[in-house]
């Protein structure tokens, strides 16, 4: 997560009656997003004219058992300086090119995709990793309810395709991440730490949230200092939660 006044350490066609065909109605015109898309929120003073703002990056993307289309990412990206837990909050689509590690993507280009509109809406948002700091430990994952009409499940993004969900491979096993800040970067697993999972992938602020995979298995979020929670551990707290995100399972 990172914001564009201070680092938190962390993209009409005229058809004439005659002359041009028709596009057809089975179209899909909508925004694919998934495990990888870049998104932007917070925006300050308004979407259209903003000042300030704050980039993460989806986990994924599928359907909970209510059928809600339902993205996941970090929750530290919606928690204000004071504590707040920003549920409501309206998230964009970042419409600025991903970066890579050796190029990544200058955060005061992230811009809101305004002609897809707003994307989403935070329903929920968990404990923090609050690795830093003597605060409760959590999962750090927040739900979004996406808006169907507007975009549409992918499930490549990048450098990274997931097919399934499992959970994190034994120590030593390459794994990558998807970032929009820096891209497609991979690393060993590690170990664990508590409710986590460490690596050697690098992050930087924007990559919240990136889906970490072990081949096409998701098998965490990214939330930096090489650290990631289960994305098995955070479905069976939403199970649990109840609500949107409970049930989930990726969007076919």
């Amino acid at each position: 997560m990172l914001r564009v006044l201070r680092a938190l350490g962390l993209t009409v066609l005229l058809a004439s009656m005659s002359l041009v065909a028709a596009p057809s109605a089975s179209a899909d015109t909508r925004t694919a997003i998934g495990g990888g898309t870049g998104i932007i929120f917070r925006l300050q003073p308004t979407p259209e004219e903003h000042k300030g703002y704050y980039v993460c990056t989806l986990t994924a993307v599928g359907r909970d058992s209510a059928g809600n289309l339902v993205g996941l990412t970090n929750a530290h990206c919606f928690i204000d300086e004071h504590g707040n837990k920003l549920v409501g909050d309206k998230v964009y689509r970042d419409a600025s090119p991903a970066g890579t590690a050796a190029a990544p993507a200058p955060i005061p280009d992230s811009r809101p995709d305004l002609e897809t509109g707003a994307i989403g809406t935070v329903t929920y948002v968990s404990t923090p990793n609050n690795l830093l700091s003597t605060g409760p430990k959590g999962l750090d994952y927040a739900v979004i309810k996406l808006d169907e009409s507007r975009v549409a499940p992918t499930n490549t993004v990048g450098g990274v395709t997931i097919t399934s969900i499992g959970a994190p491979p034994a120590n030593g096993t390459r794994m990558c991440k998807q970032g929009h800040r820096t891209g497609l970067t991979c690393g060993i697993k590690l170990g664990t730490h508590g409710i986590w999972f460490t690596h050697l992938i690098w992050t930087d602020g924007g990559d919240s949230g990136s889906p970490v995979v072990a081949g096409q298995t998701l098998v965490g979020n990214a939330w930096g200092a090489q650290h990631s929670s289960p994305i098995l551990s955070i479905i069976d707290e939403m199970n649990a939660n109840g609500g949107v995100g409970a049930g989930f399972h990726l969007a076919s």
